[in-house]
């Protein structure tokens, strides 16, 4: 809170209606998604929708792009290729998550050890 009542509420309230179209979104396909028949090609492309999320989260912060010279590389490139190689090796999500952690602490501490 800033202290200005009207700045204070017209964040207060964008929140607040940001919320409330979340929910109804979400909420609207629970309550009506029974009566809303979807053709065999829009359940097809649903299938994709979470996968299609998550790289939409992970790329971002894996690859970082830089106005004027593109990704930006770093540990957490190296740490997530450790996380890729034990799931292709081992299909544990498990040690997907144990092992990507675990690889980007020692690859940090490592780099703050080198330098």
């Amino acid at each position: 809170m800033t202290g200005d009542l009207d700045y204070d509420l017209y964040i207060l309230g964008a929140i607040v209606f940001l919320a409330l179209c979340s929910f109804l979104t979400r909420a609207g396909y629970f309550l009506f998604g029974d009566h809303i028949p979807l053709s065999d090609s829009v359940r097809r492309a649903l299938r994709y929708a979470p996968t299609a999320a998550l790289i939409g989260i992970v790329v971002p912060e894996l690859l970082p792009w830089k106005a004027g010279v593109g990704p930006v590389f770093d540990i957490k490139v190296l740490a997530a290729l450790v996380a890729v190689l034990l799931y292709w090796r081992t299909r544990s999500s498990l040690l997907v998550i144990v092992g990507g952690m675990v690889a980007y602490w020692i690859l940090r501490a490592l780099s703050h050890w080198i330098s």
